[in-house]
């Protein structure tokens, strides 16, 4: 108990700056998305932005999976980051596949999934403050 009231019920800092990462790094592939239609330094942008992107979700699951054994806390962000990484795999077959009908409506689900879950991490209270509020 002592560990979650420290850490929190969305886990310690480790897991909340991942989940900034990656919710960053898909901000940045929509950003460079654009310019590859706008511009011929795009394409490089855009795919250094996937490379960062998937390391991210990467990133997010090492977290999550460190957050999770040792301190015995919830095994739903471990979930939720499995469940990104392989939504960062297909992106990243469609993208080198070229297909924008399924790629692009695609990384909006991902953003907005990323979007989500970087509300639910800021926004949770950890157990201890909770209860100590009037």
């Amino acid at each position: 108990m002592a560990i979650q009231t420290a850490t929190g019920r969305s886990g310690p800092v480790f897991v909340r700056a991942a989940i900034a990462l990656q919710t960053v790094a898909v901000f940045f592939q929509a950003a460079t998305a654009g310019l590859l239609l706008a511009t011929s330094y795009g394409e490089l942008l855009h795919g250094v932005g996937a490379r960062v992107m998937y390391g991210a979700s990467m990133l997010y699951v090492l977290a999550a999976v460190l957050a999770w054994r040792p301190g015995g806390g919830p095994a739903r962000p471990v979930l939720y980051a499995s469940g990104f990484l392989v939504l960062a795999s297909v992106q990243v077959v469609l993208g080198i596949a070229r297909v924008p009908s399924v790629h692009v409506p695609l990384g909006v689900l991902m953003f907005g999934l990323s979007l989500l879950d970087l509300g639910r991490v800021v926004t949770d209270r950890p157990a201890g403050r909770a209860a100590s509020r009037p």
